[in-house]
């Protein structure tokens, strides 16, 4: 099983909370957790985009760099491990994102990768005069697909001409053409996402679910694969999870309990309100903002001891088309760490690593 970290772009992480670290994101942060992770033989790390965030007493998300000319630093930096930047489609062309990728992959040596978004939180594409109205919920896909076919003919032939109904490409040239192939991520959990990522993805990302339950994803992973054998395209999942790991389960749940205390409701309403405006049923949104745990957006959580830890890891890799995990740690710094010597020794499914953790 792959395994990569999505690193804290964006201010405090992935917890909505006055009780978890705090801090703003930096470009001396994000080199620190990538590098330790490339020391570790983590396979990848992936930024994301957010350009407006969810306010509140801690300002959770208001502070965010940019995930390109961040992912371009971190390949100047690095040798070894993979790099995914985010495109927000609405707001960047498809014809400079494929250059833009064609420039990571040339100071990466062919480690870069792309993440696709159709954006779902309106006020960050609207405050900017870009959101094209709420049918865009139910277009995005249609959008998406003109989109991706245009970086894939630019990367294959250097060229594109293609008239669609959101597109119209007249001779567009890009050259050079990547020196390996760039693959694509999404996220997509409606039906129109899974088939989207079918047909046009690498790897799909889904949400794990609920606190040590490490198979929960299972049925998100099985749909995936059945719309996979459609197109006769090999697509995997990768799952995106919270590790919060201590010496004993006690104190790891004495943490996730405070952490839980200092939910920030404001910050909690504002992502609601949003996610509100997508009416369909079969997105990830509902599961993002159940009450039940959205003070990590409920993504799935794996909360106990080191051993414990690499068990749960070790189960999600028994799922049938797991490609992977991709990582966030209540404290990044401290967790990537814990990672690498305490937890990733003990995963079976990580056997081929474990010799670069014992020299930490």
């Amino acid at each position: 099983m792959d395994v990569g970290v999505f690193i804290p772009i964006g201010n405090n992480g992935w917890l909505i909370s006055a009780n978890s670290p705090q801090y703003k994101p930096s470009f001396a942060l994000n080199k620190h957790i990538t590098l330790r992770a490339e020391h570790f033989g983590l396979d990848f790390v992936l930024s994301m985009i957010k350009l407006r965030g969810f306010g509140g007493k801690t300002e959770f998300w208001d502070h965010n760099l940019e995930s390109f000319t961040l992912m371009a630093g971190l390949a100047a930096v690095t040798t070894r491990i993979g790099l995914y930047a985010t495109a927000p489609v609405l707001a960047l062309p498809p014809a400079i994102v494929a250059r833009m990728a064609t420039t990571i992959d040339s100071i990466s040596g062919g480690r870069f990768g792309l993440n696709l978004i159709t954006g779902w939180q309106r006020p960050e594409y609207s405050q900017m005069g870009l959101w094209p109205g709420d049918q865009f919920f139910a277009t995005r896909y249609d959008y998406l697909t003109e989109y991706a076919t245009i970086l894939q003919e630019l990367w294959a032939t250097g060229q594109s001409d293609l008239k669609g109904q959101y597109f119209q490409m007249e001779d567009c040239r890009m050259l050079p053409k990547p020196q390996a192939p760039i693959k694509l991520i999404c996220a997509g959990s409606s039906a129109q996402g899974m088939a989207f990522s079918a047909q046009y993805a690498d790897y799909n990302f889904c949400l794990g679910a609920g606190v040590n339950t490490p198979r929960a994803f299972a049925p998100s992973a099985e749909k995936l694969q059945q719309e996979a054998a459609r197109t006769g395209r090999k697509v995997g999942t990768f799952v995106l999870i919270m590790i919060i790991a201590d010496e004993t389960d006690e104190a790891a749940f004495a943490r996730w309990n405070h952490y839980k205390a200092g939910i920030d409701e404001e910050a909690i309403a504002w992502l609601g309100l949003q996610a509100a405006a997508d009416t369909r049923a079969d997105t990830h949104i509902g599961q993002v903002v159940n009450p039940v745990s959205a003070v990590n957006f409920n993504m799935g959580t794996l909360v106990g001891s080191y051993a414990g830890v690499a068990r749960m890891l070790d189960e999600m890799a028994e799922v049938p088309g797991t490609s992977g995990a991709l990582l966030t740690f209540d404290d990044f710094v401290i967790g990537i760490e814990a990672f690498g010597t305490r937890i990733q020794p003990l995963m079976t499914s990580r056997r081929h690593v474990a010799a670069l953790a014992a020299e930490a």
